[in-house]
């Protein structure tokens, strides 16, 4: 089983170009996440040079995950269609293009167009990962997820790592040069695929490949769901800290803050490659998630303002967490021809409810007036993730 195969898989031989798609899976996972959190570091300078307020922020980064649900079934219609490698190509290209332009003009409508293309881009991109996967390591499947995995989290972590520190002041403050720079490693992953990877036609004789959900599937609901109200946590707290953190008095701490929120994460995919025979396919580590990070929600808005990095380290910590063990899944619970569209029905449902974080919580911020009011609506959504959690069957066969 996969979750008890791991650590042997780690021992077991490696060719170079087992090495090379490996390194391409991390590239890409990288590639997933570095154009999107590149935005909470520069709001800030949005919020001066377009006078955005708190709700329209919300949307400018909750749109491209709302794009992640819309577009994720046209991306498995792409693999259906292209394979895989053509279809990563064109993704790739939409993302790398449109997060690069995004700061082109003045104009807010510019900012939102070109945010949707990306967002596009990126969801196109999301459901060829697993499929990658699943064709290039059927013995490694683990393996191979927890490359991916590492590469998303480095990508979410690097951007809001050295945005605020080091690349603006280095282009004297720009927030439009900052989001093109985030694209530079997009458009080097489309040159590696490129180079490094090659077509591979279908079976003539196979079957059609399937690709539209079957969102009749009730755990396919329940674990979409989890990862939904998980994601909305992590993207929402993303989006209001830097705010937060100003107007509680600390506007020194956004990008430490920042930082550790993101790099928080990074223990966690370590722990699953520790112990993933006690924590995957299991129920309770996505109960512990959901109480952890509700507990760092609720730390950060009652606790002592000089907490605020101890908690965002934390809930970085269990949103990662929640992230890296619901990844391993589609494998798991989706027959091998399968995991494209399993893998597109739990990205639309997941990222369909994790775009409405930022939104109703920078709608309450805004109604109240109160800070504290947009973290509320986050811990709520943690009830409701532990409650799922508690009723999801995860040790069942792949659905039929």
């Amino acid at each position: 089983m996969a979750e008890t195969a791991a650590p042997a898989e780690f021992r077991a031989f490696l060719t170079s170009g087992d090495w090379v798609r490996l390194a391409l899976l991390w590239l890409g996972g990288f590639c997933l996440r570095v154009t999107l959190l590149a935005v909470p570091p520069v709001i800030p300078a949005i919020h001066a040079s377009l006078g955005l307020d708190e709700k329209a922020i919300g949307v400018l980064t909750g749109m491209p995950v709302l794009l992640l649900a819309a577009a994720a079934i046209p991306g498995s219609l792409l693999i259906a269609r292209l394979g895989a490698r053509r279809a990563l190509l064109a993704a790739l290209l939409i993302l790398g293009g449109a997060g690069a332009l995004r700061g082109v003009g003045p104009m807010t409508g510019m900012l939102y167009t070109l945010t949707f293309l990306m967002g596009t881009g990126v969801a196109f991109a999301q459901p060829i990962f697993p499929t990658l996967v699943r064709d290039w390591f059927p013995s490694r499947v683990g393996l191979a997820t927890a490359a991916y995995s590492n590469g998303l989290l480095v990508g979410e972590t690097t951007p809001v790592s050295l945005t605020g520190p080091a690349l603006l002041p280095a282009l004297h403050g720009g927030w439009a040069a900052a989001l093109a720079v985030w694209s530079i490693p997009v458009l080097l992953a489309i040159l590696l695929f490129a180079v490094f990877t090659s077509h591979v036609d279908e079976d003539a004789g196979a079957p059609p490949r399937r690709w539209w959900p079957d969102f009749r599937d009730v755990r396919l609901w329940q674990v979409a769901l989890i990862l939904a109200f998980a994601s909305a946590v992590y993207f929402g707290t993303n989006t209001f800290l830097p705010d937060y953190v100003r107007a509680v008095g600390l506007p020194q701490a956004k990008d430490p803050a920042l930082t550790l929120l993101n790099a928080g994460q990074l223990p966690a995919s370590l722990l699953v490659l520790a112990f993933p025979e006690r924590i995957l396919r299991r129920r309770w580590p996505f109960v512990a998630c959901a109480v952890g990070m509700g507990g760092g929600l609720t730390g950060m808005i009652l606790g002592p303002p000089g907490l605020i990095l101890f908690w965002s380290a934390g809930i970085g910590f269990f949103a990662g967490l929640a992230l890296i063990l619901t990844l391993t899944l589609p494998p798991v619970l989706a027959s091998p021809a399968d995991v494209p569209r399993y893998s597109a029905g739990l990205f639309t449902i997941n990222y369909a409810v994790s775009f409405a974080g930022p939104v109703i919580g920078g709608g309450a911020w805004d109604l109240t007036g109160r800070p504290q009011a947009a973290f509320v609506a986050l811990i709520l959504g943690t009830v409701v993730m532990a409650a799922l959690a508690l009723s999801v069957n995860l040790r069942g066969g792949p659905s039929r």
